[in-house]
Order: structure tokens, then sequence, then C-alpha cells
């Protein structure tokens, strides 16, 4: 499990390796503010606990606004792991089903690999559709898709601990991690 870094302003930034968490420490460009005692490192004369949560202790400037690239990962993660056709989650698709990428208006169309014109769908319902607009093969989308928020998808798609997840929560709200574990 990583280590979650922190700004100076307590705005989580990503997830470190433990070992570059312990380096940033020990140069004195990070603070720790949670550790996991469960875990230790040991040196000849030394053993400090595993950081699972630090804080730089000057502040980095992270641009905010860049878009994100539609990938699976994140695609599914914005839709909440479902279909966004017949609603199934991907826990409920059995044998060789599996969640697929749908472009609203077919590529072979036209259609472009944008937010707005992608959605998870299930593989029975992305063959049922085949290349025909949602309109044309009578099947309604659930919700209309949009680009999502990218701090939501990061989180969404990592995997934190209670602790970190509280430091997440308290910087960017209960929506940042509403979209994890689909």
């Amino acid at each position: 499990m990583g280590c979650l870094a922190l700004n100076a302003s307590f705005e989580p930034l990503t997830l470190v390796p433990p070992r570059r968490a312990i380096r940033l420490v020990l140069d004195g460009k990070a603070e720790v503010l949670e550790v996991d005692r469960e875990r230790v490192f040991r040196s000849e004369r030394h053993e400090l606990p595993c950081p699972s949560v630090i804080r730089l202790v000057r502040f980095v400037h992270v641009p905010r606004r860049f878009r994100r690239q539609v990938t699976n990962t994140f695609l599914f993660a914005r839709d909440g792991y479902a279909c966004q056709y017949c609603g199934r989650h991907r826990s409920e698709l059995r044998g060789r089903q599996f969640l697929t990428r749908d472009h609203i208006l077919p590529v072979s169309r036209g259609g472009e690999n944008q937010w707005e014109n992608v959605v998870t769908s299930c593989s029975p319902c992305n063959n049922r559709k085949a290349s025909r607009t949602p309109e044309e093969a009578g099947m309604p989308l659930r919700t209309e898709p949009t680009e999502p928020n990218y701090v939501h998808l990061v989180w969404a798609v990592r995997r934190v601990t209670r602790t970190q997840a509280k430091y997440i929560r308290m910087f960017y709200g209960e929506e940042a991690l509403r979209l994890v574990k689909g």
C-alpha cells in the first residue's frame, strides 16, 4: 500500500511508495502525519514506522485544469461500473460477459473518443446496439455522459486506507470517494 502525500495545504496529491515517503521525511521535505505501526523500516541503528500519510513542508503548485484522457479504468469508474443501457453492474455479469466501451455515435459513423460520446456497456448490450445510435437501436441511455471531475476519478480508482480516505474527504468532501469500490 502506498503512502498518501499531501501538499502543504493538506491537499491530497498522490500515493507514493513508502520508501519515497521515508526519503522525503529524512530530507526534511515532508513530515509524517500518520503511520502504519504494523510495518517498519529498519536501518543499522534506527527503526522507523512506515508512514501512511505525509505532508510536504513547502507548497507545490499543481496545475488545476487539464483534460483527462478517456481510459476504460476512468470510464468504468465514472459510470459506476454499470452498463448505461441495461443497468447491470459488473458483479452481475456472468460467463463471457464483461464491461466494454461503447461509442454513442459509432466511430464508423464519425464518432470520436470523447467523454461525451462514450459510455460503459455490458458486452451483450454493446453487441445488440452494434453500429447504431441508441435511438436507432431503441436503447435509451440511463445517464447523460459528461466529462468527469478529475479529482474524483483519481481517488475512485486508487486503493486507499481508511486513514488516507479521511484526509481525502477532509479536503475534497465525501463525493471524492463515492465512486470507489465499483
